[in-house]
């Protein structure tokens, strides 16, 4: 994964945050999660094409990036809930207006292919 330099003074908020979420899965993760604290074997099922090792990558550079919290039961077997930080349920909720922008387009598109 390419992050930004956070410590290069051009950098602008926006590509700080889309370094934050860059990868296939993060967005739809952090939407998941959004709904509560989730074990890694639900985040699996809820998204069925994702491995087991780029799920765990995603979820470790989220928690790097403060966005989620780990919590181990010392359990056995072993027991990990991912939950959303205040800091990633910030985000979650910056993303909603750009969310529903992404689906007005998605029906423009819709709206334009069926009239040709």
């Amino acid at each position: 994964m390419a992050r930004i330099r956070l410590d290069d003074g051009g950098v602008c908020g926006v590509a700080a945050a889309i370094s934050v979420l860059d990868g296939k899965w993060k967005t739809l993760l952090l939407w998941l999660l959004e709904s509560g604290p989730h074990r890694p074997g639900e985040l699996r099922r809820k998204v069925p094409r994702i491995s087991e090792k780029v799920l765990t990558q995603a979820l470790r550079e989220m928690e790097e990036d403060g966005l989620v919290h780990r919590e181990t039961h010392e359990v056995v077997p072993l027991r990990t809930v991912y939950s959303l930080t205040g800091h990633g349920l910030a985000l979650s909720r910056a993303l909603a207006p750009l969310s529903d922008w992404g689906h007005d387009h998605l029906d423009r598109l819709a709206e334009t292919r069926d009239a040709s």
